[in-house]
């Protein structure tokens, strides 16, 4: 079997399309999260309601939490691949190929952040993770005191989860200034 030397060139974009590889099954999970927690929240409220137990809607806060926590590591995930193509991975192939400057690897990388509607895509989507991973948990707290036959236990357990999705909206907002 003859021996192949495996260039720099070669090896560089293997990784590419392994990271891209990476990132397109990332974007499938994470848009896939919404669906699942909107599947949750109807499955949760239905049950609510049918055994009129308030307190079963203290399981909606921890399970949009987990949701949330694991869509906004992906998202930022996806987000941090495609500053790897553009930032590193791109200009060290543009280097290889072309011994002239302005030569640009992966333009699409770049330039589909250059939309200008982009800041307002950015802003409803997070409008929309705020609302499914955090406003919706935390109506369902407000739905859960204002029954007020709970006891202290459950009391503090709610608020007790009224903090961490506090948390994970300022985790939200945090994510989406930094992109």
């Amino acid at each position: 079997m003859p021996e192949q030397d495996v260039t720099v060139g070669q090896l560089l974009l293997a990784e590419y399309e392994s990271v891209k590889s990476e990132q397109r099954a990332r974007i499938g999970f994470r848009d896939n999260l919404l669906y699942v927690t909107l599947a949750v929240v109807a499955a949760v409220v239905a049950a609510t309601a049918q055994a009129e137990r308030p307190s079963m809607l203290l399981a909606l806060p921890p399970v949009c939490l987990v949701l949330g926590w694991t869509y906004l590591v992906n998202d930022e995930k996806i987000s941090a691949i495609g500053l790897y193509v553009r930032d590193d991975l791109g200009p060290k192939l543009a280097e290889l190929a072309a011994h002239s400057s302005g030569f640009a690897t992966f333009g699409w990388e770049a330039y589909h952040r250059s939309d200008s509607r982009r800041r307002s895509r950015k802003t409803v989507q997070t409008v929309i993770d705020l609302t499914a991973f955090c406003a919706v948990p935390l109506a369902a707290l407000i739905v859960f005191w204002s029954n007020g036959d709970a006891g202290r236990l459950l009391v503090a357990l709610s608020v007790l989860e009224a903090l961490a999705v506090a948390g994970l909206a300022s985790q939200v907002v945090w994510y989406a200034k930094a992109a």
